[in-house]
């Protein structure tokens, strides 16, 4: 984790790996490590809503209602492949979702502007070859109007810097 100091206008001098900012800066400014829960623009939040029935469909294996989270013209984003429209997004449902018959364990739920990022681990009768053990996904939604617009889902990697 990243050490704040706060050292007087024009004090330079601090350890290496440590950030410096004058005490005339907001507070808000203040941010531990960019990846941290309850920065400034991510905070934890609760699963509500559209994205917690579209979760709580998931788990159930229900493809109907999976479906009835997304708006028609939504877009999902798996595995750097892109399924447009909802008879693209019914198929990916189907296929790779119930058909692999996907749980996903909500471990984070997180506010980015509006949008919610869902951290989970993910279990079901999909190919787990070169994958760990516990595969735990990002999902990014976007919401509209009460339904899904578009959603991302990311298997993250720390940056390594």
């Amino acid at each position: 984790m990243t050490q704040v100091w706060y050292l007087p206008l024009g004090e330079i001098k601090a350890p290496p790996g440590v950030l410096l900012l004058p005490v005339a800066q907001p507070a808000a400014w203040v941010v531990s490590d960019p990846r941290s829960k309850g920065t400034p623009n991510m905070k934890p939040t609760e699963l509500t809503g559209v994205v917690a029935e579209h979760i709580a469909a998931v788990n159930a294996q229900d493809t109907d209602a999976i479906m009835a989270t997304f708006a028609g013209d939504a877009y999902v984003n798996d595995a750097r492949r892109e399924f447009i429209g909802v008879d693209a997004v019914r198929r990916w449902v189907a296929r790779e979702m119930v058909g692999d018959k996907v749980t996903i364990d909500v471990r984070e739920v997180l506010d980015h502007h509006g949008d919610t990022i869902v951290r989970g681990a993910y279990d079901g009768t999909f190919d787990r070859t070169n994958l760990p053990g516990e595969l735990v996904l990002s999902n990014y939604f976007s919401v509209r109007d009460g339904k899904i617009v578009s959603l991302v889902v990311i298997r993250n990697t720390e940056p390594g810097y």
